[in-house]
């Protein structure tokens, strides 16, 4: 009689281990191995074949590179923009894509919306694994949502999805969420690290067989990272993450991963009655300035994805009662705000040792690229004089710790979006100047920190 294959793998790290033992070799934590099953010895584990059920799957062999054809995919647009422009244009068939985001960020709702749409035109399943059909269902309705054609299912096994998929065939997939499956010959808890690697190699092995479009809802930590292990993230195609706190009701969608569009692409969502509608013109929210001019505040052109995106730097500096001065920053790197305090006083002559400070993004936008810098100083110096700036002015450059300001990339697209918004003064990388004169626009060239503040 064959002998089962078990092994044991780590719930913390996914190291596996060939028998048990008190602590994982990999990650030194203790009582961490769980077993799985790996299928009957000196056989290789079955694995699921949807491509007998009538599927068309891509080809297997060996081929020249130069005899590859380069057609591209037809992608379906979802009908929301936002969205279509995150994901590189829409959805390509066979593509895995997670979305990633805090509890109530609104993952689930833009999933439904998506699916509701599409499902007038096509074959749509939706799996929900923590939520009874019946919740689904009040949502869909409570949101005004075309529900009359979405196919739906409550399971958690993979195997029972998989066969309900061979059976109805849908083009597109949802399953809420990749924590909450498990797979029977697998004896460890749902939403450990083997359960979740296992489950998501499972459904995208049938989502590569089948062409299907299948999106994946994923948890985070506390930190807000995505939960589970880290070769989840190399799996899948496309890696989103909704992000945006309970008290704001806007949303931000961005691309950390994309095999099929632009990384770091960013999508605007307002969260409303009828669920997530999108913002087609993100920077005139994140400029709703007060009418009065006030010392700290600077407007900074940010390049997220493919386009330009205005957002307003806060900056607050005040005496401090502490040995330690606080230095806190929101939508900005803590220890990249710190490193421009030291280059803003060895550089510019400005001392802040003995006050608070305190950066901070309007709108929660989390600032991700370096052009920020130059903003930033700005706002810390006219926080520091008490003089307001100017509302006509934006900056954007990198501050190295030699006091240089460098470049940035798509610096023309950056001043001529800033123009369009009715920004009349720009302070910019001396490399950053446009070739040609950009109408009704004043553009100041600098090269160090100290010609920044002698343009202020």
């Amino acid at each position: 009689m064959a002998k089962s294959k078990v092994a044991f793998v780590c719930t913390d790290c996914g190291a596996e281990h060939t028998k048990w033992q008190g602590q994982c070799a990999a990650c030194k934590a203790w009582n961490s191995l769980s077993q799985i099953n790996l299928g009957v010895s000196g056989s290789p584990a079955a694995k699921p074949d949807f491509r007998n059920q009538g599927y068309s799957g891509q080809k297997s062999g060996v081929q020249q590179l130069a005899d590859i054809d380069l057609t591209s995919l037809p992608r379906l647009e979802t009908g929301i923009v936002e969205l279509d422009r995150v994901l590189g244009g829409g959805l390509v068939p066979g593509s895995v894509v997670l979305i990633g985001g805090n509890p109530g960020a609104g993952k689930s709702t833009l999933l439904l919306q998506v699916m509701c749409l599409l499902s007038r035109s096509m074959e749509a399943l939706y799996v929900t694994g923590e939520e009874s059909l019946q919740q689904v269902a009040m949502r869909a309705r409570r949101l005004g949502l075309p529900d009359d054609k979405l196919k739906m299912l409550a399971e958690t096994s993979v195997e029972q999805i998989g066969q309900a998929a061979q059976q109805h065939q849908p083009r597109l997939l949802v399953v809420d969420s990749i924590q909450v499956m498990h797979r029977q010959d697998i004896q460890s808890a749902a939403g450990s690290v083997s359960q979740v690697r296992e489950c998501a190699s499972y459904l995208i092995q049938y989502a590569k067989q089948t062409n299907t479009v299948l999106f994946l809802v994923g948890h985070v930590t506390k930190e807000g990272n995505l939960a589970g292990p880290k070769v989840l993230e190399h799996m899948i195609d496309c890696f989103l993450m909704l992000e945006g706190d309970n008290d704001n009701r806007y949303r931000t969608l961005r691309s950390l991963k994309n095999r099929f569009g632009a990384v770091n692409e960013l999508g605007v969502f307002a969260m409303t009655e009828t669920g997530l509608k999108e913002v087609k013109n993100p920077s005139a929210i994140f400029l709703a300035r007060s009418e009065e001019e006030s010392p700290g505040s600077l407007v900074v052109v940010l390049w997220e994805g493919t386009r330009p995106l205005l957002v307003e730097i806060q900056a607050l500096v005040d005496g401090s009662q502490l040995a330690n001065p606080r230095r806190l920053a929101v939508g900005v790197d803590q220890s990249r705000m710190a490193m421009l305090l030291a280059v803003l006083n060895r550089h510019g002559g400005v001392y802040t040792a003995d006050q608070d400070v305190f950066v901070n993004v309007v709108g929660g936008v989390k600032v991700t690229e370096t052009s920020a810098d130059l903003a930033v100083i700005l706002a810390l110096v006219s926080s520091i004089r008490d003089q307001a700036l100017s509302r006509e002015l934006v900056a954007f450059g990198e501050v190295g710790l030699a006091g240089e300001i460098r470049p940035v990339p798509g610096g023309q697209e950056r001043l001529k979006e800033a123009a369009k918004h009715g920004f009349k003064r720009a302070i910019v990388p001396r490399a950053n100047l446009p070739r040609n004169k950009i109408s009704g626009m004043e553009v100041i060239g600098v090269s160090k920190v100290s010609e920044a503040l002698e343009a202020l």
